[in-house]
């Protein structure tokens, strides 16, 4: 019997013929009967049996059902699980209204929203990657991947000559990372642990904030060249500087990975997971929602799609500047990066409400390193390439803005330890900076002044 039931099983729809004798060959009978009646129903029918028996004999049962709920269950987990990609239709939407209508203030509000959820979920698909990766690489994972919205912006924003937007949208983001995500994880860590002060590692601060200012040396003489009018050559030493600069940035940076990732691996290790002596909270939500593949695949896809909105964006930015009345340099600096930073604004926050609050650090202030050493040296060498003239002349106004926020921050980052009452104060100094900008007239305020010169 148990033969009997393997070759059952084995073989879908074929009986012994020892246990049905005369029944089996009637049917047998009665099948070529069927067969050769009409042969071009047999043509139909053998690929199609052949099939089914390769697919049954080859693959378990129920294996196409699994991996149709494999992929369901991944589109559930990334597309379903938050609220915030309701958004999500407004993506399409904008494509829509863009070719229909051509409404600049519509089409780039859209796109704004429709970017909202994709930045978000591109950080959690890359949260779920740092698992498989480990704390160090995930981390660098996080906050690259967490800029990509700003960086892809960024070379649509060049491809069309706005260099000007480049330089804004940039700035706009080190700013928003260091004073208004920070500033939120410190606040919103501060009232869940209210009572205590919260405490993170002195040498990663101590570490991004010498970045930090040499990223500031790095766009403060380019401007100061500027505006003394001490070039040797008008129009080129300025230019000839920031690319030097520029390279000189990126070599700094590829020597903080280094310093980073080898020689300094005691120094990231978290202060809380070092205090604490029960790790019962520690393996709290610490298992990944879905596969390394499934993170890459959709790393892919979100990042094409924000590419996508990110070009319709960039076209319609001057346009809603006008219909709107409000200041590119405001929409450039204020708006896009808030969208932009969505993923590290939601991961900061959440760290920090549960105590790591070096992850959240890690987070923010290693964003604004990173756009700061490798994001804008990055965009000066893509110009380059593409024969614009893109500089680190930010201008007086945006360099001293940069300037003084990384004094601020620094400054609150020294004695290694946070409350709620710090972080309003950097949410505070966030708004002053968003004010000022609302009433900043920028100098070349159609972003189009520093197109490539013939």
């Amino acid at each position: 019997m148990k033969m009997d039931k393997v070759d059952y099983k084995g073989q879908i729809g074929v009986q012994s013929h020892v246990e049905m004798g005369p029944l089996d060959r009637a049917m047998d009978d009665l099948d070529d009967d069927c067969l050769y009646s009409s042969e071009m129903d047999a043509q139909k029918t053998q690929p199609i049996l052949s099939n089914q028996r390769f697919l049954f004999s080859v693959l378990p049962v129920g294996g196409y059902k699994m991996t149709r709920n494999g992929v369901y269950k991944s589109i559930k987990t990334v597309v379903f699980s938050n609220k915030l990609n309701l958004l999500m239709p407004f993506g399409p939407l904008a494509i829509m209204v863009h070719k229909m209508s051509y409404s600049n203030g519509w089409v780039f509000f859209l796109s704004l929203l429709g970017i909202t959820p994709l930045a978000e979920r591109l950080g959690y698909a890359t949260e779920q990657l740092a698992f498989y990766t480990g704390p160090t690489v995930g981390g660098l994972l996080n906050a690259t991947f967490g800029n990509a919205t700003e960086l892809i912006i960024s070379i649509y924003a060049l491809k069309s000559g706005m260099t000007r937007v480049v330089q804004l949208s940039l700035l706009g983001s080190i700013l928003s990372n260091m004073l208004l995500v920070l500033g939120c994880a410190f606040f919103c860590g501060g009232l869940v642990h209210y009572g205590k002060e919260q405490v993170f590692s002195k040498a990663t601060a101590v570490v991004n904030s010498g970045l930090l200012l040499m990223a500031v040396m790095g766009l403060l003489f380019p401007a100061v060249l500027h505006y003394t009018h001490t070039e040797r050559q008008v129009g080129k030493s300025e230019l000839a500087l920031s690319r030097f600069s520029s390279c000189i940035m990126l070599l700094a940076y590829a020597a903080y990975l280094v310093f980073q990732l080898k020689s300094q691996d005691d120094n990231y290790v978290p202060v809380v997971e070092e205090g604490s002596h029960n790790g019962e909270d520690e393996d709290d939500d610490e298992a990944p929602e879905i596969s390394k593949w499934e993170s890459i695949i959709w790393l892919a896809i979100m990042t094409a799609w924000i590419s996508i909105l990110s070009d319709y964006l960039v076209d319609t930015i001057e346009g809603a500047s006008v219909a709107w009345n409000v200041p590119i340099a405001f929409i450039s600096v204020i708006l896009l990066p808030i969208i932009g930073n969505a993923a590290e604004h939601a991961s900061a926050i959440m760290f920090a409400m549960k105590d790591k609050l070096d992850i959240s650090l890690g987070v923010a202030i290693g964003s604004s390193t990173q756009i700061s050493m490798f994001g804008i040296p990055f965009c000066v060498v893509i110009g380059w390439m593409m024969g614009r003239e893109m500089d680190l002349n930010f201008q007086l106004f945006e360099t001293a803005t940069l300037f003084i926020t990384v004094i601020v921050v620094a400054f609150f980052l020294q004695e290694g330890t946070s409350n709620y009452f710090k972080g309003l104060m950097l949410i505070l100094c966030y708004l002053i900076v968003s004010a000022s900008f609302f009433v900043h007239e920028d100098p070349s305020a159609t972003g189009q002044s520093k197109l490539p010169k013939t």
